[in-house]
């Protein structure tokens, strides 16, 4: 780790005045489990670190009749820990206590959270959030591009968005407020994750000498949202996709819906066709049930067929006999691609398991279509 000037404000705009007008020279230090990693891979070399822990109104979860505000510094534990969040947002809370480890999550910010850098391995290893080799091609397209963007991948970034919590706070409308030399302001959170089309550009509408200060969620009332993560294991793991829905219910009629998609792409992506089915009037019997409605429209159903490619191998054919909560599965066993967290899936003909090993628990004949789900796993 390089040297470095330490500076602990007090206050937001000592802070700010602290930062530097252009990215490189200064970093916001909060938790620290992102940046300082960075710091010892060389990956990044800041002249100063500005260390915003001792400004008071950054911490805190307060309620009122408008909605929720979290601040900045709150730990990824007490967001999963907090009362408010559990009864009023437990999705929020789910997705926040399956976010790394119990160490991390003591020390890891909300605000970090947001904030953190892409976790591809490009870009850890210093070949920046861009990567091309000597002769300009593209290293992600041209190498191992495991764990890389499935969607929206025509442009020259191909990281994804590290963040499990994001979709579930934008399931609940969450908007992130930012403050600068220039004030204050406040965006919709799907707004603050873009695209850079060069390496002078960051992933986050944020500037060098803004600071996130706090979430704002509003009042979930009748809101109903889920959250739901794959994994190759259920220990501390990068999920392989993530997947958020919020519902806002009359009754057990859907109002409007928000369906949201994560580490698939470099931005958190809304499947506004899905959200357009499941927000016509009409009758569920539950939430879960809601969220399988609005994964079974069509083209939800093609997007997920497009959770692959992360082992450089051609899109795998599916079953459509083959589901796991909501989840498209592959029709034949592959060693090279990942199962579920718990390795179980249900077949709908049969109505059995499948097992990890792409083994049927129990195998028998299908009761749709004549046909049979093999004990290859294969159904056809």
């Amino acid at each position: 780790m390089r040297a470095f000037e330490y500076a602990s404000p007090t206050t937001r705009d000592q802070a700010i005045g602290l930062l530097a007008p252009a990215w490189g020279q200064a970093e916001v230090l909060a938790g620290g489990t992102d940046l300082l990693a960075l710091m010892k891979d060389d990956v990044i070399q800041p002249k100063r670190l500005v260390n915003i822990k001792e400004i008071s109104d950054l911490h805190g979860i307060t309620g009122s009749a408008q909605g929720l505000r979290i601040g900045a510094l709150t730990t990824l534990g007490d967001l999963a820990d907090n009362v408010n969040v559990v009864k009023n947002y437990p999705a929020l809370a789910e997705a926040a206590n399956e976010a790394a480890s119990p160490q991390i999550r003591n020390m890891a910010t909300l605000g970090g959270n947001l904030c953190q850098r892409p976790r591809c391995w490009y870009f850890r290893n210093g070949f920046g959030l861009i990567p091309k080799n000597e002769s300009g091609k593209d290293l992600v397209a041209e190498g191992d591009n495991r764990y890389h963007a499935i969607l929206g991948n025509d442009g020259p970034a191909k990281f994804i968005s590290p963040s499990t919590i994001v979709p579930a706070l934008i399931a609940y409308g969450a908007t992130v407020r930012l403050v600068g030399p220039k004030g204050r302001r406040e965006l919709a959170l799907e707004k603050f994750f873009v695209v850079p089309a060069n390496e002078n550009e960051r992933e986050h509408d944020l500037g060098s000498n803004e600071i996130v200060t706090e979430i704002v969620i509003p009042q979930a009332g009748s809101v109903k949202a889920a959250h739901y993560e794959i994994r190759q294991k259920e220990a501390f793991d990068w999920p392989l996709a993530v997947a958020a829905v919020g519902f806002k219910m009359n009754g057990s009629t859907v109002q409007s819906a928000r369906v949201i998609l994560g580490s698939v792409a470099q931005v958190c992506r809304r499947r506004s066709p899905a959200e357009c089915q499941a927000a016509q009037p009409q009758r569920l019997q539950s939430p879960a049930g809601a969220g399988c409605r609005a994964t079974r429209h069509p083209e939800s159903r093609r997007r997920c067929r497009m959770i692959r490619d992360r082992f450089n191998t051609n899109v795998p054919n599916l079953c459509p006999a083959l589901r796991w909560k909501g989840q498209f599965v592959l029709s034949e066993p592959d060693p090279t691609v990942p199962r579920s967290n718990d390795g179980l899936f249900w077949c709908l003909h049969t109505q059995t398991c499948i097992g990890p090993d792409g083994e049927l628990a129990e195998p028998g004949n299908c009761a749709s279509n004549n046909r049979t789900c093999h004990g290859t796993g294969k159904c056809g």
